[in-house]
Formats: structure tokens, sequence, C-alpha cells
């Protein structure tokens, strides 16, 4: 049985590698401070939006010892999501993370298999896995535990990966080693900001959510504001374009994930295509995709407005 600390944590690095995941660090469980006033200032200027659950919770989104009992340690991982083939050019555009089967299920079940693995070779541990359905601050824990920075758009960028990838944790109530923060390498980049259709990315490092193309799409239920009619760049379901436009996502390279892989119909669907969908259509193309969160009509509503004259 595995006792030492050092040994527990690279036994859980080499399984999360042997897992598929791009790469995992550690950091002590425990309250972000750091985070605290940038969480209090993004609520009070409403960068939120209608996202009124990002208001609940708020002491545990900063620390997770209030949110699993007696944990020390916040395993986070990356999982990459960069497609080998992309949508072509002309036609309505959904974010590349929905391209395959919903990253919720996928992700849930490989942190599920590695807290199986350390409770075998360890023994008891205890824990619990989230992939951005709980009140964590995934991109803190990730860049706290040296898995990257958090760029001028807010994305988490890794040098030689980029960020296309998922970022998830397992919370656990065991002591390893940890790792430490790497240094922010933005310098004076500032193609996110200047590529940004709705000027979402208010200033470096800060990002108005209710001004954000994925806002938009996805998260708003009511009708689009008209102060955004022209600006939505074809973008239906979620967008890309802080991401497309980083230097650093030149590094990306295509993920080994089946279940990422789209349905072959989605890589040809041409704007007459989307146009004309039907529910069948929509449910076999869609089928165990995040898209199906917005519904058909959310992206028959998003269609509708990017045609307005």
């Amino acid at each position: 049985m595995i006792i030492h600390k050092s040994k527990i944590t690279s036994f859980i690095k080499s399984e999360a590698k042997r897992l598929g995941f791009l790469s995992c660090g550690i950091s002590k469980a425990g309250f972000l401070e750091d985070e605290a006033p940038r969480l209090e200032a993004y609520l009070k200027n409403n960068f939120n939006g209608q996202m009124h659950y990002l208001e609940n919770n708020f002491d545990k989104r900063l620390n997770p010892t209030l949110l699993v009992d007696d944990s020390k340690s916040v395993i986070s991982l990356l999982l990459n999501y960069f497609p080998e083939e992309t949508q072509p050019d002309g036609t309505y555009k959904i974010s590349k993370y929905a391209y395959g089967q919903d990253y919720h299920f996928v992700i849930k079940e490989k942190l599920n298999e590695l807290l199986y693995s350390i409770q075998t070779e360890i023994g008891d541990v205890s824990g619990r896995a989230f992939v951005d359905s709980a009140p964590v601050l995934d991109k803190a824990w990730a860049a706290k535990s040296g898995l990257g920075w958090m760029g001028k758009s807010t994305n988490l960028i890794t040098q030689k990966i980029g960020s296309f990838y998922f970022i998830a944790e397992l919370i656990i109530d065991l002591e390893l080693e940890y790792d430490n923060a790497t240094t922010d390498h933005c310098g004076s980049c500032t193609a996110c900001i200047d590529s940004c259709p709705t000027e979402a990315i208010v200033a470096p490092y800060v990002v108005d959510g209710s001004k954000c193309i994925s806002y938009f799409t996805i998260e708003l239920k009511e009708a689009l504001p008209m102060e955004m009619k022209g600006k939505m760049d074809d973008w239906i379901f979620g967008c890309d374009v802080c991401q497309d436009v980083c230097p650093w996502n030149r590094f990306s390279k295509a993920h080994k994930e089946p279940l990422f892989h789209p349905n072959p119909d989605l890589l040809s669907f041409s704007k007459k295509d989307w146009h004309e969908i039907t529910a069948d259509t929509f449910s076999k193309v869609f089928k165990n995709s995040a898209v199906k969160r917005t519904k058909l009509q959310g992206l028959e509503r998003n269609i509708k407005f990017i045609q307005l004259p």
C-alpha cells in the first residue's frame, strides 16, 4: 500500500495521464484570498447578467473546505477538446467544446475512475468530482496548481498547449504534495481584447459576462438585446473568438477522445442546412451534446437574430 505523500502524488498524476488528461496539478484546499475581491467586483458590476446562480454560495466558491467535508487537496485536471476538423467557413458557428458529446458526462466518468483508482491503491479516501457543475472556481484552482495562467481574456492559458481544454477538479480528504503557480505570459498582447465582437473584455483580465456572445446564445433565455444586432459574428452557440486569436493556441493539437468527435453532418452544415434543420435532425446531430442545453428553439432564436436587417 502506498503511504508516502510524494508517491501518492506521483501515482495520482500517472493515473490522470493514463485516463487521457493533458495535465494534473494539485493545491492545498483552503480560502482563495486573491479571488475574493475579484468575485465581489464581478457580481457588484452585474457582469453575471441573468446568471443569478453565480450569486449563490459565495463563501463556498472561495473555500472548498466548506463544500467538501474534511477536504485537504484540490486536484485540477485539463482535458483537451481541440478538434482535428472544424466547421467550414461561411456557416453558423458553434463553440468547439460542443462538437462532441457533453463534456460533463465524459469527464465525470474519468474523474470517478480516478477516484476509484486512488481508493483502490491507497485505501479509505473520500472526495467529490466537479465538472463545471458546482460552486468551484476551476480556473483559479488550475492556475494555483501551476497548470496555466489566467489570461487577459480570463481563459486559463498554458504554454505549448493553449487554452482549448476543459478544467475539472477532484477534491479529496488526503494531504498531497502541492504545485506552485506559474507566471503570466500574455505580455503586451491584446489580441483577445481587440477581437471580441461585443467588446466583452472591458479591461485586461476583466470580462463582462453579460456582454459575451456565449452568454447571449446560451445563458440568456429571453429575446436578445437589439444593441447586439450585427455583432454576433454568426455564432449561434458559444463563441471561440478570444481563443482563436490567442497566439498561444497556435500550439493546440487535436484531442484523442473519441467521444468528442463531432457528428459528420455538423461539419458539412451550410447556412441553408441550419435554416432548414428539423427536430429529428437536431436530435440526431446533437444527441448527448451540450448544444441540447439551448434546445432547437434557442438555436432558431439566435439564427433569426443574426438575420435581422
